[in-house]
C-alpha cells in the first residue's frame, strides 16, 4: 500500500485518538491533528499541556483515526519529534488561527508546541479484522 492513501485518511479523519505514556501509564485524549503528508503526521499543542511534558520524555506515541461511522480505523505508531522551523510554526498559526485564543500570535512564542510523527507504522483496521490482526498489512514510513 501507498503512504499517500494513509495520510489521505488522516486528513479527512482529522480527530483521532493520542496516546502517551507518563512512567508507566499511558494517556489518551482525543485532539484534532493538523495534517498528514508524504512526511508522516503534524500536530499542534500548548507546552504547558502535560502532554508536551510527556513527549519531551518519551516521544514514543500512538494515533487512532476513525471515519465518522466506526466503519474503518487507522492506527499509527511511531516517534515524535518537536518542530523549531519558525515558517513551519507561522504556517501552524495561519492555519490554525485559534491558538491565537491562547496569545500564540508568533512562530516564536514557547507556548507553541508543534510536533511531526515522523517515523513508525500505520495500518487500517475494520471489524473483519478483529480476529485477524497480526496479519494485517501495515506499512512503515
Amino acid at each position: 500500500m501507498d503512504f499517500k492513501e494513509y495520510a489521505d485518511f488522516a486528513n479527512q479523519n482529522q480527530p483521532c485518538y493520542l496516546a502517551t505514556v507518563e512512567g508507566d501509564q499511558p494517556r489518551v485524549r482525543c485532539l484534532s491533528m493538523w495534517f498528514a503528508d508524504e512526511t508522516g503526521f503534524y500536530f499542534q499543542a500548548q507546552t504547558v499541556k502535560a502532554m508536551c511534558k510527556q513527549l519531551q520524555k518519551n516521544p514514543k506515541i500512538e494515533v487512532c483515526f476513525y471515519t465518522k461511522d466506526f466503519s474503518k480505523a487507522m492506527r499509527v505508531s511511531g516517534e515524535v519529534k518537536f518542530i523549531d522551523d519558525l515558517e513551519m510554526r507561522a504556517k501552524c498559526i495561519k492555519e490554525r488561527p485559534f491558538v491565537k485564543n491562547f496569545g500564540i500570535t508568533e512562530p516564536d512564542n514557547p507556548l507553541l508546541a508543534v510536533f511531526h510523527l515522523y517515523k513508525g507504522e500505520a495500518y487500517f483496521w475494520t471489524m473483519k479484522d478483529s480476529m485477524n490482526e497480526d496479519k494485517i498489512p501495515r506499512v512503515k514510513f
